[in-house]
């Protein structure tokens, strides 16, 4: 078996499931392995919603994982990974890996969020890029090409999250030659560091759009310049743990990518995408699976 997710939040975070729930999920769905990557927490007074993991419960959020992946030695491998924000500091622990993201631009000193609330968005960009959402989108661009370098990740996450609120180009057009090269030139900064893109199915899991991210022309170029990628659902509940695994490994072979890359004891490794739809479309959970579900 090859099938894994390595983007899953708990409610160590802002997630609505325990790790223990996620695991049962994962053998239930016939996973090889679950990776964990927890919201890292970010400076005193920059959550007021909540939604990273706090400071103080770190340390339990990693015993809790490592727990885990004892208990469930020898039927599913349990990773313990963190989803390091741009504005965060440094990890004060190591771990399995790291997925870079960016959920903020800065903008007169105040912190805008690209991933609450369309209403929050558009205050932003009236409030602070003098209502021109393509100013906001190359704000967002400029940070995501320092992702890499900024969070020493292995993994960048939901590349362009900036689309997430602009279905229909309510905000900025994304065809926009200015958004094209910015974008483009974000990726090849990421990529120079060799940093794997995750094809991450979160916003069509939560209705916000229907093809993961990033967008196929990213992927395209991901893929002739010679990057890699991984499949990830950023899941916030067991529920959505392998939500539109299928389509996402679809669009990724249409996109010309014939490998996914998962994470193992021994470091990331290369799978055949024909393999992993496989295991996606028919998982085959077996009698333990059959029982985890009732439970």
């Amino acid at each position: 078996m090859i099938l894994q997710n390595l983007h899953t939040h708990t409610v160590f975070g802002d997630g609505a499931g325990t790790p223990e729930r996620m695991v049962r999920r994962a053998l239930a769905a016939g996973c090889a392995s679950l990776g964990f990557s927890e919201h890292s927490p970010l400076p005193p007074g920059r959550d007021p919603d909540g939604w990273t993991m706090a400071a103080e419960e770190e340390a339990a959020y990693r015993a809790e994982v490592l727990r885990l992946r004892r208990r469930f030695q020898g039927r599913l491998g349990v990773f313990l990974g963190l989803e390091q924000d741009y504005d965060s500091p440094p990890p004060r622990w190591d771990y399995d890996y790291l997925i870079g993201s960016v959920h903020t631009v800065e903008r007169d000193g105040a912190f805008l969020s690209v991933d609450n609330t369309a209403e929050e968005l558009s205050e932003a960009i009236d409030g602070h890029f003098g209502g021109d959402g393509l100013a906001l989108a190359l704000a967002y661009f400029d940070r995501a090409g320092q992702v890499a370098e900024r969070t020493g990740c292995q993994i960048a996450g939901h590349f362009d999250l900036v689309t997430k609120l602009n279905r229909d180009g309510r905000f900025f057009d994304e065809e926009d030659p200015r958004y094209i090269r910015a974008a483009l030139e974000a990726l090849e900064a990421v990529l120079a560091r060799d940093v794997i893109f995750e094809i991450n199915t979160g916003a069509v899991a939560r209705g916000y759009r229907p093809l993961p991210y990033p967008a196929p022309f990213l992927l395209r170029a991901i893929r002739e310049r010679g990057g890699r990628v991984c499949i990830s659902s950023d899941c916030h509940s067991p529920a959505a743990l392998l939500f539109a695994f299928p389509q996402a490994a679809r669009l990724a072979m249409e996109c010309g990518f014939r490998e996914t890359w998962v994470f193992t004891d021994a470091g990331f490794q290369a799978v055949g995408l024909e393999d992993f739809l496989a295991e996606a479309e028919a998982p085959r959970p077996g009698p333990l699976g059959r029982l985890l579900r009732s439970l």
